[in-house]
């Protein structure tokens, strides 16, 4: 549980052996922190952690850190606390102590802002890493991950160079993805890394852990007036004022091996409501290679028949969300040496469809009222909630299949760059997305288009959560697309089409056509009756058939 360190609520503990104190609110803490909060509650294995507030974050970011300053010492004493509970010691040479920085408005803005992972590691602590874990490709995948995301994040350096460097250590090492390439190539690999930092930034990278996460939380926080961010709180109609606080927290190593792994989960299908698992998981990864978009992701059946025993945890875990948080959850966790750890959970974002049957059957089992039904579905438009199909998908002509991250049929204009969607949607086309990968800075042409399709990444990424969330078609790692875009076309196999030319995904099968089909819609009239039922039950009235289902939404 949490507890405040000093000042108005300045700071809090989460996780460990540290007595209750007050929690802080959501408006304190942050949405994640005070969900992290709540689930070491609930008895989940949470990894502590330190959280400064939004009222200190929003005091701090203008203030500025250094020696001395209030933000340097919040650092050190919840530092502290991590290392009590821990038994690490941040820097140290023995069992060093890396930590994450993440940010935690309020509001849930999934990706929107920016996280800074294995903040601690450096020419030392590598060293120290290799001695207590037995495990050298560990550390020195460490170290090139955040020297990589400090010239991005912290000094906002292009990814490209970083990535080209990397693609020439996997062809020269022989690796198929980076995961594969060995210790000695990844050390390499490090020194390169630490020579282009220079190169971008002018200044060595920082040696001190204590100025590394100093400038960690002041990039964390910067990151709430990127323009990806705003554009998100805009698209939301999300206050622009309420900030953000900072959470730190120990890490635990998703990519330690064979064993080890991160994924994402929701405790039910976002698309459609069913009450099952619905999870995406990569061996020997973190977190962020999970979320980012850029990678192709196994599904739970391998993590299944290795580790059992956590597939049924995870199973457990799922249950014990929606029991406590009384709402469909999405979680992320991380699996170090086959032991689960939870790093943050949230109401799930959904279809509409979703919506209607998962607050239906929580209805129907109990965790939840017909009144706080009719609650979360404020704000839907049930009279446009339907299930679309092709009229003769005989006749369409089927060019590639490709992971569903979103139920419903999408057909549009080809754009392969946001620009151009915007372009096309503005003279009133549909437009569907088609690109390598989508990361949360194209928000605006997720806003635009009508459908989305790529050729790597995940169902369950930043960017196809968001995607579901504002109802857009989602389809993702489709392996048959190959992209030219200084061409402007693309490739299905043997068939070539043109940006501009029409383009249709079914999202309920994952399938690709090329054309304009005509498609017909089904309706969930049993799961509506339900809520015009609920409707006539609480608000009795002689206009209240009249009001019906339109009232909910």
């Amino acid at each position: 549980m949490s507890k405040v360190l000093s000042g108005p609520r300045a700071m809090f503990f989460i996780g460990g052996k540290v007595p209750a104190a007050r929690s802080g609110s959501v408006e304190e803490m942050g949405f994640k922190a005070f969900n992290l909060d709540a689930m070491a509650a609930c008895g989940l294995p949470v990894p502590p952690a330190f959280v400064l507030s939004t009222g200190f974050c929003r005091a701090q970011q203008s203030a500025g850190g250094g020696p001395g300053s209030p933000l340097r010492e919040a650092l050190a004493e919840g530092i502290r606390h991590i290392e009590r509970e821990s038994g690490m010691s941040f820097g140290g040479r023995r069992r060093p102590l890396l930590v994450s920085v993440r940010s935690g408005a309020a509001v849930s803005m999934p990706g929107m802002m920016e996280t800074v992972l294995d903040v601690g590691v450096n020419d030392l602590t590598v060293d120290a890493i290799i001695r207590s874990t037995g495990n050298p490709r560990l550390a020195w995948d460490c170290y090139r991950r955040l020297v990589q995301g400090f010239a991005e994040v912290v000094h906002g350096g292009p990814s490209e160079p970083f990535d080209r460097l990397l693609e020439t250590c996997m062809r020269t090492s022989g690796a198929a993805s980076p995961r594969e390439i060995d210790f000695r190539s990844l050390a390499a690999l490090t020194h390169d890394f630490l020579a282009l930092f220079i190169e971008q930034t002018g200044a060595p990278f920082p040696q001190d852990p204590i100025v590394q996460l100093e400038a960690a939380t002041l990039a964390v926080l910067r990151s709430w007036q990127a323009p990806k961010a705003v554009s998100y709180r805009n698209a939301r109609g999300i206050d622009q004022a309420m900030g953000t606080a900072v959470t730190v927290q120990r890490m635990v190593f998703g990519n330690a091996g064979g064993l080890s792994g991160a994924g994402v989960a929701f405790t039910r299908n976002p698309s459609t409501g069913e009450n099952q698992l619905y999870m995406d998981f990569l061996f020997n990864a973190q977190g962020e290679d999970v979320v980012s978009g850029r990678h192709a992701l196994e599904g739970e059946l391998p993590l299944g028949k290795l580790l059992p025993e956590v597939m049924e945890q995870l199973g457990q875990v799922s249950l014990t969300l929606e029991e406590g948080f009384r709402d469909a959850q999405e979680f992320e966790f991380t699996i170090e040496d086959a032991t689960l750890f939870m790093l943050q959970t949230r109401s799930a974002k959904r279809t509409p469809w979703a919506s209607l049957r998962i607050v239906v059957e929580q209805v129907e089992s109990g965790l939840i009222s017909p009144g706080e039904a009719l609650a979360r579905l404020q704000g839907i438009d049930l009279a446009s909630v339907a299930e679309l199909s092709f009229a003769r998908p005989e006749e369409l002509e089927l060019l590639a299949t490709a992971v569903p991250a979103g139920i419903g049929i999408a057909v549009g204009r080809i754009a392969l760059d946001i620009d151009t969607a915007e372009r096309l949607a503005a003279g009133g086309d549909n437009v569907v997305l088609v690109r390598a990968e989508t990361a949360t800075a194209d928000i605006a042409g997720i806003v635009a288009c009508a459908g989305i399709l790529t050729s790597v990444g995940g169902r369950t990424s930043h960017a196809a959560v968001v995607a579901r969330q504002l109802g857009k078609v989602c389809l993702m790692d489709c392996h048959d697309l190959e992209l030219d875009v200084s061409a402007r076309r693309c490739r299905f196999a043997s068939r070539e089409l043109r940006e501009g030319d029409w383009l249709c995904l079914d999202g309920n099968s994952g399938r690709v056509f090329a054309g304009k089909p005509a498609v017909i819609s089904r309706r969930p009239d049993e799961l509506l009756h339900m809520v015009t039922r609920w409707q006539r039950e609480l608000s009795p009235g002689p206009d209240s058939d009249a009001k019906g289902v339109a009232q909910a939404a």
